[in-house]
């Protein structure tokens, strides 16, 4: 078997003949070696092993166990997934334990039986492959209904991520955010994510329709309630019943039918405009909004206790020029699409364009560049989408000065390899070009930053 196809195992281990003599008793792995924590973080990230086994004494400090569980927590933070067996001295079980509290896999104590730890190395791995194949046969048995929402920003992966954890609840979601930054993509996420896939989601734009038609619109009307009602007709709540209601721009609901929403997600009861009787509805409610809820309490235009009862989860979804790079992988994104769409295969973006669409602030958010994208597939004369086919103008608000250096470094470094990949439309090689970096510098930059 080639070496490729082995797994890694990674020894961090300053004692070099013990080092030595682990690396020989398990040659059925790629091993690994370090002999400080810096070393060990540099293999963690570049290959993410799924087992360590890792000395609690560790240079600089060898006789202190310090440098070891910083070691160890950086590890389980990095690789959670990864099983840690860590080796202690013979009369050290109150550090064993202390290891075992913070994530550890198992422990040995020194000397140990060469074999003994073999068999937990094998146990270590299966359990490893065991949880693999688990999360791979739930995200067959349930696909990730976000995987389409293209993005390399860490607040709004934790925002899909928050999407995911409530979805499989019952809770009312509210989602708040400008207008164009995806929020019926994340509703119908949400939809998508619960029980409840397979009944209807429902979406109705409170602002689009006029306040004399929204209740009958929501609430259904009985045959002859008023003029024109030739037949009782069910609303939105009713038809989305055992499924998803949207109510897009929560917001700008009129006054009248906010007490009438309220009573509604207090008893989970509607009754039809013209109908005396009372039908349980049971349906799943998400609500989105661009307007700040709490100014509109203050200002006596919308109710405390609604927004309450529809604020029980609360997702901020961040504004495009917030989300570093997005803004030019969404642009390959949609050019890709358009390009498609209307017969113009091979189509590029010039670095000229590239700059401009990072140095707009894109007030209209992802809606804003798809309809810009859209317009320069379609009016470029060539296969080379320029500055002057984008027909932006317009440069990013300054940064504000950060004076902790480290985190400034680091913050610095982090965008610069996100916008690279997204220069590179995800293309490690050409992003690495463009940095002046070795490809595996870039993973393990990549890895360092959580990007992939």
């Amino acid at each position: 078997m080639s070496s490729e196809k082995l797994p890694h195992l990674l020894i961090v281990e300053d004692d070099r003949a013990l080092q030595k003599q682990i690396r020989w008793a398990f040659d059925q792995y790629e091993t690994l070696t370090a002999d400080d924590r810096e070393s060990a973080l540099v293999l963690i990230r570049r290959y993410q092993p799924p087992v360590v086994t890792m000395d609690l004494g560790l240079p600089p400090d060898a006789d202190s166990v310090s440098e070891g569980f910083r070691l160890l927590e950086e590890i389980l933070t990095l690789a959670p997934d990864t099983k840690v067996i860590v080796l202690t001295g013979q009369n050290d079980r109150a550090n064993a334990l202390r290891a075992i509290a913070l994530g550890a896999y198992d422990f040995f104590a020194k000397p140990f039986e060469i074999d003994m730890l073999g068999l937990t190395i094998q146990r270590a791995y299966r359990l490893y492959e065991l949880q693999k194949e688990n999360e791979r046969l739930q995200s067959m048995q349930h696909p990730d209904v976000l995987a389409g929402l293209i993005t390399r920003d860490p607040e709004l992966l934790r925002v899909c991520r928050t999407i995911e954890r409530v979805a499989v609840t019952d809770a009312t979601v509210l989602l708040l955010g400008e207008s164009g930054t995806g929020k019926e993509l994340l509703a119908r996420g949400v939809h998508e994510s619960s029980p409840r896939r397979r009944e209807r989601f429902v979406a109705i734009n409170c602002a689009a329709i006029p306040e004399n038609l929204l209740e009958s619109e929501l609430f259904g009307y009985e045959k002859g309630a008023f003029t024109g009602a030739a037949r009782t007709t069910p609303g939105k709540i009713e038809t989305a019943s055992n499924g998803t209601l949207m109510l897009d721009e929560i917001g700008d609901l009129p006054h009248s039918l906010q007490a009438k929403l309220l009573r509604f997600l207090q008893e989970r009861v509607i009754e039809r405009i013209g109908g005396r009787q009372e039908i349980p509805v049971n349906v799943r409610i998400v609500c989105a909004t661009h307007q700040n809820l709490k100014t509109l309490i203050s200002e006596g235009r919308f109710r405390e206790d609604l927004f309450y009862r529809l604020a029980e989860i609360v997702v901020n979804i961040p504004p495009l020029r917030a989300r570093s790079g997005d803004a030019n992988l969404l642009a390959h994104a949609f050019l890709r699409r358009f390009a498609a769409e209307n017969n113009r295969g091979g189509m590029t973006l010039r670095e000229d364009a590239l700059r401009t669409i990072e140095a707009y602030p894109w007030p209209g958010n992802v809606r804003e560049l798809e309809n810009c994208l859209k317009r320069a597939v379609i009016m470029a004369d060539g296969n080379q989408i320029t500055a002057d086919d984008i027909g932006l103008a317009g440069a990013a608000p300054a940064d504000e000065a950060v004076l902790d250096l480290r985190h400034a470094r680091d913050d610095a470094e982090r965008r610069v390899v996100i916008t690279a990949l997204a220069r590179a439309d995800g293309n490690v090689v050409k992003a690495a070009e463009l940095l002046g970096v070795s490809r595996p510098t870039l993973y393990d930059m990549m890895h360092r930053f959580g990007l992939k």
